[in-house]
Formats: C-alpha cells, structure tokens, sequence
C-alpha cells in the first residue's frame, strides 16, 4: 500500500482547539487511530471526512490537508 503523498496539518490545528485525538475523532464520527493515522499522513481521508474535521478545527481543508 502506497503512503498518501500528502502533508498533514492536523495535529496542529487539532492542539490549538485544545482537543485530544480522542474527543476529534467522537466529533467527527471515526476512531482515535484514524486521527492518529492521518496526523502521520498514513491515511488518504476521504472529502467528508475532511470537511467534518475542517469545521471542527475552524480550518480551511487545504490548510489542513496539503497534498503535493
């Protein structure tokens, strides 16, 4: 399986809203290790999924996602 070539932003705009992997992934409906996996740009997400974190995380997707 080919890693995503992509950068993640994720962790960053994840801290400043104070969340733990844990609660992100409640809000957005995944597990902790799908969060874990995408901050470490080991996982490609889908564009739902993408636009539920952006508005969690009050971040544009491109900011968050930044693909190459």
């Amino acid at each position: 399986m080919s890693v995503p070539d992509f950068e993640c932003r994720l962790k960053k705009y994840r801290l400043l809203k104070d969340l733990t992997q844990e609660q992100l992934a409640a809000q957005v409906g995944v597990r902790r290790e799908t969060i874990m996996r995408l901050e470490k740009a080991q996982y490609n997400p889908s564009l739902k999924l993408a636009i539920d974190i952006s508005r969690v995380v009050e971040a544009p997707i491109e900011e968050i996602f930044v693909f190459k």
